[in-house]
């Protein structure tokens, strides 16, 4: 594994620990960008990688990617992640959970895990038995907290909403066609929104049972995953895993509109400005997609309600469209823009 200070995706990240417990097999990364606005929150993700650098890139990406988010939210937080590298038969024990929150409690506040991909709200009820900085936990009806994905993908739906209105002059979905990449939480969450409102959806995930299910569901159809982002229509939503968007992907769309809720969707930072070259329209990930830390990080600050927690969501359409009204007088993409405004907040600038 390369050092930390070697990689490239390596942005003067204040803390990046590796933890190893040999008892419960846990190797875990935890990665704090900035503390500059609060104590840096983020989920843990539990993911395969095949090789552990891959687990150190994506704990930098991913962090920055919340000291980002949380700054453009408004929130008094800073950006952390972690990741555990799953073992190839993808168990995950009562042990490696505990030793994991052994280890964040270790750190005495300056990281506050939450769910990611791979993680559910009973497995952070099992971290909260052994560290006090976790959010998302099982919530009241009407409290914020809890499973932050139906408010990730709300957030996400309003931000469709934008980028249509934006690049199509166009108010609401119906009779719109959206390719849609990923049925989990967030993807299907987006799905049924959509579909309520009357767009056509093709969707894909890597399960095809998930994405056939989910189709059946929402009246739309079933795509591979390895052609969803040569399909032609309106809107393509990214609600799987990063670094899709690359320069060959890029020259393959179909669309004039990418909006979704993956994190870290460009692959490169020169991504950004081949989608706009090609005349499409990108809605910056980590400003779309922030609903879920939102909802999280009000349960954990104790601020405000479920309905806070959607006015706040609510701010995500004109969130983007400042970006978007930057981008379109300067001539900078959406997404350098997007990064110069959360690195001036974070004192980066």
């Amino acid at each position: 594994m390369q050092s930390p200070w070697d990689c490239p995706d390596f942005d003067d990240h204040e803390v990046v620990h590796f933890v190893t417990d040999p008892q419960s097999g846990l190797k875990a990364v935890i990665a704090i960008h900035s503390t500059a606005l609060g104590p840096g929150a983020g989920g843990v993700r539990f993911w395969h990688y095949a090789h552990s650098g891959e687990a150190l890139v994506d704990a930098l990406r991913l962090s920055r990617g919340m000291s980002y988010k949380n700054a453009m939210a408004e929130l008094p937080l800073g950006g952390g992640k972690a990741v555990i590298l799953a073992p190839s038969d993808g168990s995950k024990t009562p042990d490696m959970l505990a030793a994991f929150g052994r280890a964040v409690e270790g750190l005495c506040g300056k990281y506050i895990t939450a769910e990611d991909v791979g993680v559910t709200v009973a497995d952070l009820v099992a971290v909260s038995a052994h560290t006090g900085f976790v959010s998302g936990l099982p919530a009241e009806a009407g409290e914020a907290g809890g499973d932050p994905g139906p408010l990730t993908s709300l957030g996400v739906f309003l931000g469709i909403k934008a980028a249509v209105r934006r690049a199509l002059g166009r108010d609401g979905l119906a009779g719109l066609h959206i390719a849609l990449q990923g049925a989990g939480s967030v993807g299907s969450g987006v799905a049924r929104l959509a579909a309520g409102e009357g767009a056509r959806l093709s969707i894909a995930d890597i399960d095809p049972r998930r994405a056939r299910a989910l189709a059946e569901e929402v009246g739309g159809s079933r795509v591979e995953p390895d052609a969803i982002m040569t399909v032609e229509a309106d809107v393509f939503s990214p609600c799987a895993l990063g670094a899709i968007l690359t320069e060959d992907s890029i020259a393959k769309l179909r669309v004039p509109i990418v909006a979704g809720g993956a994190n870290n969707q460009l692959a490169t930072a020169g991504d950004g400005e081949r989608l706009m070259e090609r005349g499409i329209l990108y809605a910056p990930d980590y400003v779309i997609n922030a609903g879920g830390i939102i909802n999280v990080a009000l349960a954990y600050l104790g601020e405000g309600d479920e309905a806070e927690v959607k006015r706040r969501i609510g701010k995500i359409p004109a969130r983007l469209e400042t970006i978007w009204s930057e981008s379109a007088a300067t001539g900078r993409d959406p997404a350098a823009v997007a990064d110069a405004m959360a690195r001036r907040l974070i004192g980066r600038a």
